[in-house]
Parts: structure tokens; C-alpha cells; sequence
């Protein structure tokens, strides 16, 4: 017999335990960690403890996740609490980017937008952008998280995106995608293609719902429809 038709039988006749119990007590088998032999009973308890500290770590994990979820989401309501009370978009692009750099610590944040008609060329925000940025911007169905942007967007950083690894785009839309929001970080495993995006998705919305509330995209909407 195999070992799989000993474990399949067993299985299968659950009553094998109670018929040959004193057997079992007599089994003696390797102790999975040293060179002991200890019986069946001892490796069970043995199994129990280490499916219980699998248990208790993978608990502590998700305490872990919730109270890093609850300090985004106070973070988050610090921000919004901080758009509300803005009249203009500078007094957005400044609530915004302290936000992000002082209560998120992200290093570099860079923001273009695009087909507002009326908008400041000074501010650098407002500087043209390809039609290739555009089509990026507008092919995202949810922020990109990962180590790889277009060169175009990475120069928005100017010489410090030599040093810049992982990115996170976000874009801006409205009634039409309007511009793009991208956070630059050193470190490569700051923006990971498996990290959630939900956080930065509302970062997204929060800022289009505020220039929108600044009467900044009344003429976008006017000249959209």
C-alpha cells in the first residue's frame, strides 16, 4: 500500500481511531523539529500549536491593515475637511499638496491639467501636455500603481526624478477626463501594482469635486456640452 491509500482509508474509517485506540497511544513518531520521538497525541498538540500561531499571526496581520486603513481614513478626512473650506484653486493645489507631503509623506507630487478653458499659463499646473499624456490620463479606469511612467510625466519632476522609483497616477475627471494627478516616491515598493487603490481613486474625486465647487470647471462643462 502507499501512503495515500493508508491516509484515504483512514479518512474514509474515522472508526479505525476508536477500534485500535491503544494502538495509537503505543505509535511513536520523529518530533517534527529535532531528532526526539514523542507520540501521536504530542504531534498533534504540536499541529495545534502551530495551526494556532498561524491563526494569531495572520489576526495580528489584519489588526495591522485595519489601523493602517483607519489612519488613511483620518488622514483622508483631514484633506477633505481642508478642501471644504477653500475659495480658489490656489488655495486647492496648496491644501492639496501639503496634504500630501506632510500628512501622506509622499516625497513628489506633480499635477497637470488640460482643457480648462481660461486657465493660468503662469501655474505650472496648466503647462501643455501631449496628446499621449492625455490618452494615459484618459485609459486608466483607476489610479496606477507600479515603478513605470511615461518619460514625458516622469520630467514633470524635473531632476528629481532620477531618484524617483515607484509611481502612482491618478486621473482627474469629470464629466471628461481633465488632467492627471502623479505621486513620485524614492522608495520602489512605495506605489506596488497590488496595492489597493481606493484611497487615492477618492483622493481624485476630492480634487475634482473641489475645483468643480471653485467655479474652476464651470467653462469646462459649459464647452463639453
Amino acid at each position: 500500500m502507499k501512503a495515500e491509500d493508508v491516509a484515504q482509508y483512514l479518512q474514509e474509517h474515522p472508526q479505525f481511531f476508536n477500534d485500535y485506540a491503544d494502538l495509537l497511544a503505543d505509535i511513536q513518531i520523529s518530533h517534527p523539529q529535532s531528532d526526539k520521538v514523542i507520540s501521536l497525541n504530542e504531534r498533534q498538540l504540536i499541529s495545534l500549536r502551530e495551526r494556532n500561531r498561524a491563526l494569531q499571526d495572520k489576526l495580528l496581520e489584519l489588526i495591522s491593515f485595519g489601523e493602517e486603513n483607519d489612519a488613511i481614513g483620518e488622514k483622508m478626512h483631514r484633506l477633505a475637511i481642508a478642501l471644504i473650506s477653500v475659495a480658489n484653486l490656489d488655495e486647492l493645489l496648496n491644501a492639496l499638496y501639503f496634504s500630501l507631503k506632510e500628512d501622506f509623506s509622499v516625497p513628489l507630487v506633480a499635477m497637470r491639467f488640460w482643457k480648462i478653458p481660461g486657465a493660468d499659463p503662469s501655474k505650472v499646473e496648466f503647462t501643455p501636455t501631449s496628446e499621449d499624456v492625455q490618452a494615459i490620463a484618459e485609459s486608466l479606469p483607476q489610479p496606477y500603481c507600479g515603478n513605470h511612467i511615461a518619460d514625458e510625466i516622469k520630467q514633470w519632476f524635473g531632476e528629481s526624478s532620477e531618484h524617483l522609483h515607484s509611481f502612482a497616477m491618478i486621473p482627474l475627471n469629470t464629466s471628461q477626463t481633465i488632467g492627471l494627478l502623479v505621486l513620485g516616491s524614492p522608495d520602489a515598493e512605495r506605489f506596488y501594482p497590488e496595492m489597493g487603490t481606493l484611497h487615492l481613486k477618492r483622493l481624485g474625486e476630492l480634487a475634482c469635486t473641489t475645483l468643480a465647487r471653485c467655479g474652476q470647471l464651470e467653462n469646462t462643462e459649459t464647452a463639453t456640452a
